[in-house]
């Protein structure tokens, strides 16, 4: 007679369904956590640096416009200009204004960019940045608005303008009336050079389409983050057009530098010191002049 029997256990497995599936990402906070671009990882939004890098790779992350200004410049130091103006939608074009909706909620901007007056190590100059999460900061009419205060403000109060830079182009919705901008912000930045006053862009990722086409590549010394996308026309048109397959890293900073469009790439954890050392020479020369 046999002491211990064995049992028969049987475990019911139960397959979830998609709706269950759907019910349990939605309790899941939006911004809990984000995959790096370049290793992969996953990162929880406690876990990121103050400059907006990859705790493991140090990749460059998308950095919103507030928080970068925040970051860069002196404590109180910022004095915002312009920020009654908001995106509008000149053309009635379909689900524009839907988008605009999305993109001030997402960001808590009236557009895709920030203008105003700060100070970097006590030294006063003007600043713009724009922010890709609000329609790929793509350059409408008020973007366009803003920037041309920026620099008309800095020249009348003589002011270098260091501006981060970031766009998918002309924002396609408000048709020939975004493609004005390049020549009304490209018209302002000559009068500004015209003063004897400094300009520097600094290129982040994406930077493309008409803005690389205009006020883009119009410093005196144009800066890039490493690995940020610049160029003009996009890859996928590009090889439609030439008939051939680009190399992996066509429109990257570094590519770019080889290539004499760009003067230095700047990681984060330098563009303080870079910035403050741009300023300071400008503003010896200003006193030498």
């Amino acid at each position: 007679m046999r002491l211990f029997r064995k049992k028969n256990q049987y475990i019911e497995i139960k397959p979830t369904r998609p709706v269950d599936i759907e019910k349990q990402r939605a309790q899941i906070p939006d911004g809990l956590a984000q995959r790096c671009p370049a290793c992969k990882s996953i990162i929880f939004s406690n876990s990121i640096t103050e400059d907006y890098l990859c705790p493991k790779c140090e990749e460059h992350l998308q950095f919103p416009a507030q928080e970068r200004i925040d970051w860069l410049v002196d404590p109180d130091s910022f004095q915002e200009w312009d920020a009654e103006l908001t995106a509008v939608d000149p053309l009635s074009f379909p689900d524009y204004q839907s988008k605009i909706n999305v993109g001030q909620k997402l960001t808590g901007l009236t557009e895709a960019v920030i203008t105003g007056k700060a100070e970097l190590k006590g030294q006063p100059f003007a600043i713009g940045v724009m922010d890709s999460r609000f329609i790929m900061a793509s350059m409408g009419t008020v973007v366009g608005e803003k920037l041309t205060r920026l620099f008309e403000r800095a020249t009348k109060e003589k002011l270098a303008v260091i501006l981060y830079v970031a766009s998918g182009g002309a924002r396609m919705q408000e048709g020939i009336l975004s493609l004005m901008q390049m020549a009304k912000v490209t018209q302002a930045i000559s009068r500004h050079s015209e003063a004897a006053l400094f300009y520097s862009p600094l290129l982040t990722h994406p930077t493309t389409g008409g803005v690389t086409a205009s006020f883009a590549m119009q410093g005196d010394i144009i800066l890039a983050e490493p690995s940020a996308v610049v160029g003009f026309a996009g890859r996928r048109v590009i090889e439609q057009t030439i008939q051939s397959a680009l190399p992996v890293d066509f429109q990257s900073a570094e590519t770019v530098l080889a290539n004499g469009f760009i003067d230095k790439i700047v990681p984060r954890s330098s563009q303080k010191d870079t910035i403050d050392l741009l300023l300071s020479i400008h503003q010896l020369e200003s006193q030498g002049d």
